[in-house]
């Protein structure tokens, strides 16, 4: 597996791939799990050839979030990826990815679907998440880029963004791989001390309830939502919200709806857990 920091090298290697084949992008910051890994398995599947990026992204961490303590576990996550036959790993610094001050740095911004749900609990969230990607699809230009379907809303907000700016990217969304008791995976479940962990899981337990309860037509959005938040803190967690939106667009659904989405961010101890289950009915 090669390991680049400089953009240059990186499009040398890139574009002599493309020549031949075509090339699968995966994201990360880092801290790598077996959720990361299923996206380098499938992008494998997908490609040629396999470029991973780890980049702990400033731009997205709001004022006193975990930015300075975000687990960094540089040469373990490397052993895993060369371990998946990952071909490229690219990790920039930041003074690559950011060579100008904040205040001047150029900026994308989705409108709408970024200031919901996520983005209105970590105002600027998505503006860093829509302009990193964008910097890392022009650097690494991929034919496909694969996301987790456990950050849905990131996952809808990167495709609005390709589709407005006509990028050429196929992006692929990836079921969310889970632990044995249900618990997404995710890297912030390292926060988790040992009681919370045997109490997170209710999270993907009370999804899966709205769930049913949707699939056996039930239409009373409201209610559900209050019950489950009402158990959800009951639990031991802080729900900061619990909804059901239409899965295309995250708009509030109407009755009889056919294709939804529940989705969930709750706080546990230091530990902020997003989850959502698709329904189609």
């Amino acid at each position: 597996m090669i390991t680049v920091s400089d953009v240059r090298e990186l499009r040398s290697h890139v574009d002599a791939w493309r020549r031949g084949g075509n090339v699968a992008f995966v994201p990360t910051m880092g801290n790598l799990h077996a959720g990361h890994l299923s996206l380098a398995q499938a992008a494998r599947q997908m490609a040629d050839r396999v470029v991973v990026s780890i980049f702990v992204n400033p731009l997205q961490f709001g004022v006193g979030e975990d930015f300075d303590n975000y687990p960094r576990t540089f040469e373990h996550d490397r052993e895993m990826l060369q371990g998946e036959g990952v071909d490229l790993l690219f990790s920039p610094p930041v003074e690559i990815m950011y060579p100008k001050p904040k205040a001047e740095q150029t900026k994308v911004e989705v409108p709408g679907i970024s200031g919901v749900l996520c983005g209105a609990s970590r105002p600027g969230h998505f503006v860093g998440v829509a302009t990193v990607v964008c910097k890392l699809f022009n650097m690494v230009q991929p034919d496909i880029a694969l996301f987790g379907k456990k950050d849905f809303q990131q996952l809808m907000v990167i495709r609005r963004m390709v589709e407005d700016l006509a990028m050429p990217v196929q992006v692929r969304g990836i079921d969310t791989m889970r632990e044995p008791d249900g618990l997404a995976m995710s890297s912030r479940n390292g926060y988790l001390n040992e009681q919370e962990r045997t109490i997170a899981p209710a999270l993907y337990r009370v999804l899966q309830n709205i769930g049913d309860a949707l699939q056996g037509g039930n239409d009373d959005y409201a209610g559900l939502t209050m019950a489950a938040t009402k158990e959800l803190n009951q639990a031991g967690l802080q729900t900061d919200y619990l909804v059901i939106r239409r899965a295309e667009d995250l708009v509030e659904p109407a009755a009889g709806e056919s294709r939804l989405v529940v989705l969930a961010a709750a706080y546990l101890g230091r530990a902020r857990l997003i989850d959502n289950i698709e329904v189609q009915r």
